[in-house]
């Protein structure tokens, strides 16, 4: 059995004139976002063992902020340019190339894939209210827990996942709540 927790990067500003869409930073939304994620994250007590994420500017500033706020500031992330606004496919693809000592990874990165990679691994059968959560929109800086019924990252695929976990920043503080997020 192995963990996945999904972390979508945090609110970005499109107000800042950066040339490439890679390089946008986050905004202040964003940067109190992540942190107020990362305390929630804390309060949760699970041991986190891999860090998987894109090298994004949004993704390694929400990190930055993520991780003290979690107590994960001594795991050393592993920047992978494959889940720079990846499909869910390729997320995939991602994860089955982890190795199999890490027990519960953190992956960060963007949407749609993201999202998609949540509805792809949990079935659509109706017993997961979770998931139809998801399936209406994977906000900002919004994490995902799920469990997956593998002993391999290698056998990852689609349908082997329960979600066990979803909050939204808004959920922890409503002036984070909806504002085309």
């Amino acid at each position: 059995m192995k963990r996945l927790t999904l972390l979508r990067h945090a609110k970005s500003g499109w107000d800042d004139p950066v040339a490439r869409d890679f390089d946008r930073p986050l905004n202040a939304r964003g940067r109190k976002a992540s942190e107020t994620i990362g305390r929630h994250f804390k309060t949760l007590d699970m041991d986190v063992d891999f860090i998987l994420a894109s090298p994004a500017v949004r993704v390694t500033e929400t990190l930055d902020l993520f991780q003290p706020a979690a107590g994960l500031d001594d795991i050393e992330p592993h920047w992978d340019r494959r889940i720079y606004l990846a499909s869910s496919a390729t997320l995939i693809d991602c994860l089955r190339d982890l190795p199999d000592s890490a027990t519960h990874v953190l992956m960060s990165g963007h949407n749609p894939g993201m999202e998609d990679l949540i509805l792809d691994l949990v079935p659509d059968d109706g017993s997961s209210p979770l998931r139809d959560e998801i399936e209406i929109k994977y906000p900002t800086a919004a994490l995902a827990i799920m469990t997956l019924a593998v002993d391999h990252w290698a056998d990852v695929d689609s349908r082997c996942a329960a979600l066990t976990g979803f909050v939204r920043p808004r959920d922890l503080d409503a002036a984070l709540g909806p504002d085309e997020d």
